[in-house]
């Protein structure tokens, strides 16, 4: 045993799992089907296949396909335009960035030795910190849409924001990255992971 599976085996697999997977979500929703295929697209087809080695810009276009369940969980119980999913997607793609550059820059040999075109490969590490900082302030605010959880949820959130912001304005002062990056790989996970617990928790309140 290899543990290896044939490329042919893994590509239908992966062809038939979509189809059942849409299959099954054209029974909730159309909009909750259209979101899951263009979470799909995007990972597969433009992600994988196109930019994933190609270019920096990469993780913004996978960061689509991991941010786009809330819209499809939402879509499938109430399908229409609402604000509250889409702050939600919103969250999870702005995140997605600098969680993507902590990782790029701790594991820096592997994916310059690998080719793939990440951000601090192709531009430095320093040009990655600045990027990095940037989303993260741009996560602030969005908590405040999300004002009918109520203040302690409000106050937490922004908490959990400026205490990421500080650590990652923190890195233009330090001289070992990779200790700061697995920091804010860190930060990162357990930041997101505490937001939507709180979210889940808040409502049972």
């Amino acid at each position: 045993m290899t543990g290896s599976f044939p490329l042919q085996v893994v590509l239908a697999m992966g062809i038939g799992l979509s189809i059942f997977g849409l299959i099954l979500l054209f029974f909730t929703t159309i909009e909750a089907t259209v979101y899951a295929l263009i979470g799909w697209f995007t990972y597969v087809v433009l992600y994988t296949m196109w930019s994933k080695r190609r270019y920096t810009w990469n993780t913004l276009i996978g960061s689509i396909s991991g941010a786009v369940t809330p819209l499809i969980g939402w879509a499938a119980i109430a399908p229409s335009f609402q604000t509250v999913p889409i702050v939600l997607f919103l969250i999870l793609f702005i995140w997605q960035m600098p969680h993507t550059y902590a990782i790029a820059i701790k594991y820096f040999e592997e994916y310059k030795v690998a080719g793939v075109k990440m951000l601090p490969i192709v531009h430095g590490i320093v040009v990655t910190k600045r990027r990095l900082v940037v989303y993260i302030a741009c996560l602030l605010p969005l908590s405040f849409f999300l004002g009918q959880l109520g203040m302690p949820f409000l106050i937490i959130a922004t908490l959990m924001n400026v205490g990421w912001l500080a650590l990652g304005i923190s890195g233009f002062l330090t001289k070992n990255d990779i200790k700061w990056a697995r920091w804010n790989f860190i930060y990162s996970v357990n930041y997101i992971t505490l937001l939507f617990f709180m979210m889940v928790l808040v409502t049972f309140v």
